[in-house]
């Protein structure tokens, strides 16, 4: 700030005025809140100040003694509730809040176990006396954070219930029993895995997602009866889908959703990816990226991919086909996923792209930055196996040994999953619930000893299907219709647009016999686009020219050139297009050939032919 401009001067005091206003008003909630507490304890410590309102001793036999009269009946306060053991009704009218607190507190402060019936019922019905029911630990110091009895929280959770509450649950803590690996009605809650749980790993076999996956199903739906390229693309992109995205597209441009301009786009095609194809028993999850150097809120840079810089995707992949299943778009804070409470932003991801292929048993292979066992645990109660990659500072991992030899394995397993350290080049962690604690052959010798090498079973199932979508990635790369654009959106539909050709390929290599390389593919597929849609012929406006050599129009044939007296039969002629063109070097050429219409010698090949078909020849 200048000292020496006024307006700087001014506006920075009124910045500071307004943060001192905000300020006040929040120390007057303070102070508000403050003087409200104090009266509240002020009434509180009154109230338990105050004497009985009847002194006299309470008769301990039910008979009066001799000579005394008998002592007047007392109308309890409450009525006597059903069971006391259940449940505690309070009326509105029985007793005050306060009285009904100090009551509470009184044996909350004394003891920390649960009141027999009797007790509640001297609490409730004879409060003129209190001092009898006081326990040997009354005088203890209590908690910061009062708590009742078992058979009183529900009483203090809600102590105004209304009369018409009576039905009350007789063992409210046995709920329905769960089967493992099921998929109940509902939301599955998350279960957290924890450390002490696990232990050495000796012939382990885990149970798996206890569901046998059908395989009977898989494949495309509703293919088409003649699987041409056309055929096969129309499954995802038809006319009358891209009506519908051109109808609605401006429903979005003033919402907030930074892709309103191509959601409607991407909704349509993910939409058919997923109708179109169910998908094998092995799935994958991994980001995919499309290039974008440009300025964008939600521009990612990713190291390890080809591009570093761009749009990123969260893209499901059946390992069997390539197909691409489903995909979102990163778009920071505003990405349109399912939030699951435990799961953070990773395992939320994976939660909303298996949404509608969980409790098949399916198995699905992710990277290090999706695997923890709080995710794979809740993805076994679905029925769903996982494997994959793992980082060792996840929650519930087991410890390893930090220094291993060359080959060594160690396995950790708590009951349903399996956590494998093996030491290669360098630490290799993986976390499973669908593979046993074993070694098996890669097929390949070891450098080191010569012997054949061996790798942990899930170690080398990984290998084998976690690359589906960078292959996907791959094949797109190589004819991608993608263009530098000044709009990123743009890009973005180009690129979806190839998302759904390369489906279209894989269904295509699915039903029919013909093999085709990918390139001659999307060649046949533009062929039969134009064919089946050409571009009408617009008629060009304005009178016709009229300076179109007649040579140009009609019908012309060669004929020899008349013969004079001088050369007889063998008269010839100058070709006119070999002496005036300008394509070519001129020359002097003579020939016998000529067209009649037009009375010009011409060569018969290939001035003829330039010369009544060019206008410049």
């Amino acid at each position: 700030m200048d000292p020496a401009d006024p307006a700087q001067v001014h506006f920075a005091l009124e910045q500071q005025g307004a943060m001192l206003g905000r300020h006040q008003s929040h120390l007057d909630t303070v102070t508000h809140h403050l003087q409200t507490l104090t009266s509240c304890v002020a009434e509180l410590t009154a109230s338990l100040r105050a004497p009985p309102p009847d002194t006299a001793p309470r008769q301990s036999s039910a008979s009066p003694p001799p000579g005394l009269p008998p002592a007047p009946v007392r109308e309890p306060c409450l009525p006597p509730p059903e069971n006391l053991n259940t449940s505690i009704r309070v009326s509105e009218n029985s007793i005050s809040e306060l009285e009904y607190r100090r009551r509470i507190n009184m044996f909350t402060n004394s003891r920390r176990r649960e009141l027999t019936d009797e007790e509640i019922r001297e609490i409730f019905f004879n409060s003129d006396d209190e001092g009898d029911y006081n326990t040997e630990s009354s005088g203890s110091d209590s908690d910061s954070e009062e708590r009742l009895p078992p058979n009183l929280v529900s009483l203090e959770r809600n102590p105004e219930l209304g009369e018409g509450d009576d039905d009350v649950e007789e063992n409210p803590e046995e709920g329905p029993s769960v089967v493992p690996c099921s998929r109940p009605e509902g939301p599955v809650p998350v279960e957290e895995v924890r450390s002490s749980d696990w232990r050495t790993a000796v012939d382990f076999t885990p149970p798996g997602p206890g569901i046998e996956f059908d395989s009977s199903i898989s494949g495309v739906q509703n293919p088409p009866e003649t699987p041409t390229a056309v055929n096969c693309f129309k499954m995802f992109l038809s006319v009358e889908t891209v009506g519908e995205i051109v109808e609605e597209t401006n429903r979005y441009a003033n919402t907030r959703d930074p892709l309103n301009k191509i959601r409607n786009v991407f909704n349509a095609l993910t939409s058919a990816f997923k109708r179109s194809f169910i998908p094998y028993k092995d799935l994958c999850v991994d980001e995919s990226l499309m290039l974008w150097k440009g300025r964008l809120g939600f521009r990612q840079y990713i190291p390890s991919k080809r591009h570093r810089f761009g749009i990123k995707f969260f893209v499901l992949c059946d390992v069997v086909t390539g197909y691409v299943q489903d995909m979102v778009i990163y778009t920071g804070a505003t990405t349109s996923i399912e939030s699951v409470e435990g799961l953070g932003v990773s395992g939320s991801v994976v939660m909303t792209l298996l949404a509608p292929h969980l409790g098949k048993g399916h198995v699905l292979y992710v990277d290090n930055w999706y695997s923890s066992p709080t995710l794979f645990q809740h993805l076994l109660h679905q029925g769903t196996g996982a494997c994959g990659t793992v980082r060792l500072n996840r929650r519930g991992m087991p410890t390893f040994p930090k220094k291993m030899k060359r080959g060594e394995v160690t396995f950790r397993e708590n009951g349903t999953q399996l956590a494998v350290k093996w030491q290669d080049k360098r630490d290799v962690n993986f976390l499973t619930t669908v593979h046993p604690s074993s070694m098996a052959q890669s097929g390949r010798l070891d450098h080191f000893t010569g012997e054949p090498k061996v790798k942990p079973a899930c170690v080398l199932d990984y290998n084998k299907k976690m690359g589906a979508v960078d292959r996907a990635d791959m094949i797109t790369s190589f004819v991608d219709c993608a263009r530098k654009s000044t709009k990123w959106y743009k890009k973005l539909f180009f690129h979806l647009l190839d998302t759904a050709v390369l489906n279209a390929y894989t269904v295509h290599r699915k039903l029919s016999e013909e093999r085709m390389p990918y390139k001659d593919f999307r060649l046949k597929l533009v062929k039969e686009l134009i064919q089946e849609h050409p571009l009408p012929r617009r008629s060009t406006g304005g009178r016709p020219c009229i300076n179109t050599p007649l040579r140009l129009t009609g019908r012309h044939f060669p004929s020899f050139v008349p013969p004079t007296e001088a050369q007889g039969q063998s008269t010839r002629r100058h070709c006119r297009v070999c002496l005036y063109t300008t394509r070519r070097k001129r020359e002097r050429k003579l020939t016998r050939y000529t067209c009649s219409s037009c009375d010009t010698a011409l060569c018969p090949a290939p001035c003829f032919e330039e010369f009544h078909t060019l206008k410049n020849y």
